[in-house]
């Protein structure tokens, strides 16, 4: 990935990406070629040196059975929009502005390990299930449902654990700009319905 040093993620952004609830496209090279899958993960960060993305694709998904050549890598994005020129106040000033987009992205590259176990994959639905339903009055939980019918779905899925060797990230949110300029980008965010971006720019400043 291309990082310009203004850009570079600071470690509690990476972090965010890493831990909120959310997903990820996990590509693969193969012998077939490319292969990708968009998959919620569950981050474990006492896994292997650096941590793991744990997930779970369909059985008749050929990407867990085709084994991966060299490093896999789960591309993770964090909010992200347009910007706008008109919100900058150098626009006045001499008009030199253009268009961007701002956005915070994380390239996690790792060895894929498949897990064809129904207690591995038992558990790891069950914490993805929990950090999704968290924040519910009433979360749902494996539990609810019948066992003989939990235990035909886990028989249609394949656990993946992606374990994480390095990780690039960037975080491209105005920091380039002078302080006017920022705050016309954290005021146009806001009132375009993008306040998860116009937070993330008001972090980076």
């Amino acid at each position: 990935m291309y990082v310009p040093a203004h850009f570079a993620a600071n470690p509690d952004a990476v972090q965010n990406l890493l831990t909120r609830p959310g997903a990820a496209n996990l590509v693969t090279i193969t012998s077939q070629g490319l292969l990708a899958t968009l998959l919620p993960f569950a981050y474990d960060p006492d896994a292997g040196e650096h941590g793991a993305l744990l997930g779970h694709l369909a059985r008749n998904n050929p990407q867990w059975s085709v084994p991966a050549i060299g490093e896999a890598l789960a591309i993770i994005q964090g909010a992200d929009a347009y910007v706008s020129p008109s919100w900058y106040a150098s626009k006045a000033e001499h008009g030199r502005v253009v268009p961007t987009w701002n956005y915070t992205t994380a390239h996690v590259y790792g060895r894929l390990v498949i897990h064809d176990d129904p207690a591995w994959l038992s558990r790891q639905v069950r914490q993805l299930t929990g950090v999704h339903e968290s924040g519910f009055g009433h979360p749902w939980s494996v539990d609810d449902a019948p066992e003989r019918y939990i235990a035909g779905q886990l028989r249609a899925i394949v656990g993946v654990e992606l374990l994480i060797t390095r990780i690039e990230a960037k975080a491209k949110l105005s920091q380039n700009r002078p302080e006017a300029d920022i705050d016309g980008v954290v005021a146009g965010l806001t009132a375009t319905g993008h306040p998860e971006v116009a937070a993330d720019v008001e972090r980076a400043r």
